[in-house]
């Protein structure tokens, strides 16, 4: 790897541009699981790679075993918290995430009673709206949780949209330029907070002079789960996260979430925008979808032309974007794998713990 100053996910480039060497590596920082990293040295269509030394660009593509998690839904009720999560952990899912939104349940309290019903499933909100929070108040809450958790937080972030949910509360919801940069200055704070419990910091949007949190958690390195669609956002993630998590949602004119940012293409264009901003760290990162369809099985072909339809989207990009996973285990799994090899995403989070378990089972930690 020596020599190399810059880093990119491979977008598919042809493979007569591409040498590769390869060796095993663990996949995350004290972990016995194991992955695999290509470093890749693209050279100019018409160059020979057996004897070109001047290569242009380094590429690695990190392939990390699958993981599956859950978002839950109807956290206002304490026995379906408990059933949820006992469900996801007995069917292999790793993780089981919250919400954040005025007009429901706090993002925190439910993975609390989630935590305490199982024994190893980690837990954690996906993800916080961070124009509602203040980055210490978040960093006591996320070091509260992980300890009384047992050290199972994965703390989930996020840049907040919801226009109405910020007029129902009177709150300001921030130009997206400046709520990109108060989003990376508070990603900075919480780090700093959570991995040495003081942050000492002066920024646009945030001044902090704090010696002590009060507070510890349990893990030496809480991790931290960005998500989101835009450019910056994919550079923060690219610098900070431990998982960058694709989202295909963009802002409608009316500040909802709309799927502008579904086809393939911008999923590969996002990808190189975080392999580029996290240069060495990349080997570090998983990368993540948050899945807004699936459908496994009998009747997937009916449901795969309705998603068709109501998105007004052709079977074709549904087909090549990881968002909608519809289709016979065969042929989700397929897809799966090959996503894994187009754009490194080996982490996926569904709604249907149960629909999709035969997925899960035939993937997980390969």
């Amino acid at each position: 790897m020596s020599g190399s100053s810059r880093i990119e996910r491979d977008g598919g480039a042809p493979p007569s541009r591409m040498w590769i060497d390869s060796y095993s590596m663990s996949h995350r920082k004290g972990s016995s699981s194991g992955c695999q990293l290509r470093v890749v040295k693209e050279c100019d269509t018409t160059c020979d790679a057996q004897r070109d030394t001047t290569a242009r660009v380094y590429r690695f593509d990190v392939t990390k075993p699958f993981r599956f998690a859950v978002q839950g839904r109807d956290f206002d009720d304490r026995e379906t918290v408990v059933a949820v999560a006992r469900q996801a952990e007995a069917l292999g899912y790793d993780e089981m995430f919250s919400y954040d939104h005025i007009g429901s349940v706090d993002p925190f309290l439910p993975l609390m009673v989630a935590a305490e019903a199982t024994i190893t499933l980690r837990v954690g909100p996906l993800v916080l709206n961070n124009e509602f929070h203040h980055p210490a108040l978040i960093a006591r809450t996320a070091a509260t949780v992980d300890r009384l958790t047992g050290g199972r937080l994965v703390l989930g972030l996020g840049t907040g949209y919801a226009q109405s949910e910020h007029d129902a509360i009177g709150m300001l919801l921030r130009e997206p330029r400046s709520r990109v940069t108060r989003f990376e200055e508070s990603v900075v704070v919480i780090r700093s907070l959570l991995d040495t419990g003081a942050a000492e910091f002066e920024g646009e949007h945030h001044r902090l002079a704090l010696d002590d949190l009060g507070v510890r958690p349990i893990q030496g390195h809480v991790p931290m789960l960005i998500g989101g669609h835009g450019k910056r956002v994919a550079g923060i993630a690219g610098r900070h996260a431990d998982i960058f998590q694709f989202t295909g949602l963009t802002q409608g004119d009316d500040g909802r979430p709309a799927p502008g940012g579904l086809a393939i293409e911008a999923v590969r264009e996002r990808s190189r925008m975080l392999a580029d901003a996290a240069g060495d760290r990349l080997v570090d990162i998983e990368s993540s979808a948050l899945v807004q369809v699936t459908h496994v099985g009998e009747g997937a072909a009916d449901q795969l032309q309705s998603t068709s339809r109501r998105w007004s989207m052709s079977v074709e990009l549904l087909n090549d974007t990881p968002f909608v996973l519809i289709g016979s285990v065969e042929q989700v799994v397929d897809k799966i794998e090959r996503l894994r090899d187009d754009v490194g995403i080996s982490h996926y989070v569904v709604r249907d713990p149960e629909g999709f378990a035969p997925v899960v089972a035939a993937l997980k930690g390969r």
